[in-house]
């Protein structure tokens, strides 16, 4: 009598038969329990709440010696005995880095000790010498963080933080930028021999007024000029001052419109290197309007530390020392170190030629700054110290810091922001050797070698900048949407369990162990990779769920159609394979839009994306190779003739 036996296709249109399909092979147990345990691991973080606490950094304050101030346990210890002493208690406390970290039972003890410690460390009437920031300190066991888990990063809407927006200043980068070309037009015209009346170029906002002693040398000037300035960035033009005629050079408007974007765009690059350095998760630093700039820290609820370095606009001239002969209008006079130093005006390189710098220690085991130029730069400097050995050269910083000032105008106080440059010499060292690509800044502290290395690591800024709104969202806010979140989560979640367990019976309890599973590994995947949640995230999540059951479903109908004509044995694979297509392009066109958004969309938007794209992978993972393998355990077996479902 010849053998009978189911024959089927499998998901590749080959022939199989009913016992081959009902094999599950094992390492696809092996695969889904490795996935579970490490997705446990590394979403295990989040079940440990953080610690209200503060962190305590210097900010220039240096001891007896006149050297920077370091804290240590000693200090540490008579921080916690002042909080104690007004009956705050301290959790625990700890060093880190060049800090301490002081954690508390509850938020009000921490908020009463920061105030504490305002008034001790930072007397009114003194020049602020410590940061006291607000922190939430992670609580993850040791072993955990040493296979790199991490509780997920909370966003902007969920752990508070400080909203900045920043004012750019294009009337003083304007100006700064006609200072500059200034210096090229003398150049110019010394280099063409006509005499122009020194002291007397006038650099007046868009324009650059010259005078000359009379019309003739005027207009061999106006010749030279308009050989390398003309439409569409100058205007030539000429004028009459009091008493001499003169040429001027004009700014177009359309010249002023690229400058602005260009230097937006900048900006905007500088404050995003900036605020890496914070070690902020997830920030939103974009534009705003036309000379406007919008900057998110999310989790950051002291913006003191956060303006330190955000409201530091600086660059870096790398410039010689005067050398015999030459002449006065081509140097500058600055104060180094107690005497009057004179270097010349012509810039070798600039900050925005450094592209990386590093803080680090020299021979003696003092601070210095190792950086690296670009390649024009180094090409540059090169060409200029191999023929100045034994020469010395100046680097000039220069600050651009925003003044604040109010006045009473018609019984309203009105307040107005100017921009102050300070310029001062931070190193005069002599050349001993041709330098390239890869140099060094000595002579500075530790905070202004850290401070040098990041402003030169997040490059020069185009214009100057000042904040104009300051805003902090609370924390106490995100701990009401993360509760609402959690909410609408787990009642969604549960009403899901619930339904599927009813309605589809033993298949319902494992597409719920797939459920569980699934959320767990979404978490797990957003802790490891740094992903932060936000409240769209939150709503992604529970889309996730949506995608997840539908997937359930499509696989449970499909083998209720096979139990018809089949018995379950064959039943069962039959459905996962067949069912199988039709969830990967429902799932794979989800998944596009998700990855469109994620990279096309910004702030929410992108949030929601990260959490739906990864929730997309990690249901169909669970749906068709997790359930398959605990549907395979209950039904794997050749005489089973009963299924619930």
């Amino acid at each position: 009598m010849a053998d009978s036996r189911f024959v089927g296709q499998n998901i590749f249109g080959t022939q199989s038969t009913s016992r081959s399909k009902n094999r599950y092979p094992p390492w696809r147990y092996i695969v889904s329990l490795l996935v579970v345990v490490v997705a446990g691991l590394y979403a295990l973080p989040n079940l440990f709440p953080p610690d209200y606490a503060i962190q305590i950094q210097t900010d220039n304050k240096k001891n007896s010696a006149g050297e920077p101030f370091n804290i240590g346990s000693g200090f540490i210890g008579q921080v916690v005995e002042t909080i104690e002493s007004n009956d705050v208690s301290v959790k625990a406390q700890e060093q880190i880095g060049e800090g301490a970290l002081i954690r508390f039972h509850s938020e009000i003890e921490r908020d009463q000790a920061k105030l504490l410690l305002e008034d001790w460390l930072n007397p009114e009437g003194q020049d602020r010498q410590f940061v006291v920031a607000l922190n939430l300190a992670d609580t993850t066991p040791k072993w955990v963080q040493s296979i790199g888990g991490r509780p997920m990063t909370l966003g902007l809407d969920l752990a508070g933080g400080i909203h900045f927006v920043l004012q750019v200043d294009m009337d003083t980068a304007i100006k700064n930028q006609m200072t500059d070309e200034s210096e090229k037009v003398l150049d110019r015209l010394r280099a063409a021999r006509i005499r122009y009346l020194p002291g007397q170029d006038v650099v007046t906002g868009q324009s650059i007024t010259i005078s000359f002693a009379d019309a003739e040398v005027r207009d061999r000037a106006m010749s030279t000029l308009s050989e390398h300035y003309g439409l569409p960035d100058y205007e030539l033009a000429k004028t009459q001052t009091l008493e001499n005629p003169a040429v001027r050079l004009s700014i177009t408007t359309a010249r002023i419109k690229e400058m602005e974007d260009l230097a937006i765009e900048q900006n905007l690059e500088g404050l995003r290197n900036r605020v890496n350095e914070l070690n902020v998760s997830e920030p939103l630093v974009q534009r705003l309007g036309r000379n406007r700039i919008v900057v998110d820290l999310p989790g950051v609820q002291d913006s003191s530390e956060a303006k330190r370095i955000l409201d530091k606009f600086a660059t870096l001239e790398f410039r010689l020392a005067a050398k015999p002969g030459d002449r006065p209008s081509e140097l500058e006079r600055f104060e180094y170190r107690g005497r009057m130093v004179e270097i010349q005006k012509e810039i070798i390189v600039e900050g925005k030629n450094v592209i990386n710098a590093t803080p680090g220690r020299d021979e003696h085991g003092l601070p210095q700054v190792n950086f690296t130029l670009d390649r024009p730069g180094g090409d540059r400097m090169h060409d200029v110290t191999k023929d100045n050995v034994d020469h010395d050269m100046a680097i000039l910083f220069i600050e651009q810091k925003p003044i604040v000032t109010s006045e009473m105008v018609d019984g309203v106080r009105v307040e107005s922001t100017r921009i102050e440059e300070e310029r001062r010499l931070i190193s005069v060292a002599n050349i001993d050797s041709a330098l390239s690509y890869n140099s060094r800044i000595t002579g500075l502290s530790v905070r202004e070698s850290k401070d040098l290395a990041l402003f030169l690591r997040a490059g020069a800024l185009a214009a100057p900048m000042y904040f104009v709104e300051e805003r902090t969202v609370g924390a106490s806010l995100g701990e009401e949407n993360i509760q609402r979140g959690f909410t609408a989560v787990v009642i969604g979640f549960l009403l899901v369990l619930a339904f599927m367990l009813v309605y589809y019976k033993v298949f319902g309890f494992v597409a719920n162990v797939a459920l569980t599973l699934n959320l767990i590994i979404v978490i797990a995947v957003m802790s490891s990779i740094g992903a932060t949640l936000t409240l769209p995230g939150i709503a992604g999540m529970v889309l996730t769920v949506g995608m997840a059951v539908d997937a359930n479903v499509l696989i449970f109908s499909r083998i209720r159609e096979e139990l018809k004509v089949s018995k379950p044995w064959v039943a069962i694979p039959a459905g996962y394979d067949r069912a199988f297509r039709t969830i990967l392009d429902a799932n794979l066109t989800t998944l596009f839009v998700a990855l469109i958004l994620l990279f096309l969309g910004s702030g929410p938007i992108a949030g929601f994306a990260v959490t739906l794209s990864i929730g997309i992978v990690t249901s169909m993972f669970t749906a068709i190779f997790v359930s398959r393998g605990i549907v395979h355990l209950i039904y794997g077996r050749p005489n089973v003739e009963k299924v619930w479902i």
